[in-house]
C-alpha cells in the first residue's frame, strides 16, 4: 500500500520501490481498500529486498513493526527512516467478519496516506 500511496500522491516528489523480508504476493484486501480511494495497485509486485540491491536510495522507509529489527542494511541507502505502522493482515487474521478485516486496512491505508501527504520535499526528494 505504501508504493501505490507514494506514486499516487507524493509522485511529483518522490520515487518509490517496496520490497518484503518474505514477499507474500499481492493482497487481495490491499487492492480492495486501496481501489476506494482511486488508487490502482494491481500492477505492483510482491519484490525481495533482493531484487532491489543494486538501487541507490536517498531514502529508505521502513513501515512495518518488525522491519526496523529485522531489516537488513542496503548498501545504496544515504537514510532509513522508520515508521510503525500496524501490518494489516496480521490484524484481519484475527477478524471475525470480512468488514472487520477490511477496516485494519482502511485504518492502515489512511495512516499511510496521511505520512505521505506530509513527506517533506528533503525526505522524499526526487532525482
Amino acid at each position: 500500500m505504501a508504493e501505490g500511496m507514494v506514486r499516487a500522491f507524493a509522485g511529483e516528489r518522490a520515487m518509490a520501490w517496496s520490497a518484503g523480508i518474505e514477499p507474500k504476493g499481492l493482497d487481495p484486501r490491499a487492492v480492495r481498500v486501496m481501489s476506494e480511494i482511486g488508487v490502482d495497485i494491481t500492477h505492483q509486485g510482491s519484490k525481495t529486498l533482493e531484487a532491489l540491491r543494486d538501487l541507490d536510495f536517498d531514502v529508505v522507509v521502513t513501515v512495518c513493526g518488525d522491519a526496523r529489527e529485522r531489516c537488513p542494511v542496503l548498501p545504496g541507502a544515504r537514510r532509513l527512516v522508520h515508521v510503525g505502522f500496524d501490518d494489516p493482515p496480521r490484524l484481519a487474521a484475527s477478524a471475525r467478519t470480512e468488514e472487520e478485516a477490511l477496516r485494519h486496512y482502511r485504518r492502515v491505508r489512511d495512516e499511510i496516506r496521511s505520512f505521505v501527504e506530509r513527506l517533506p520535499a528533503s525526505l522524499g526528494n526526487k532525482s
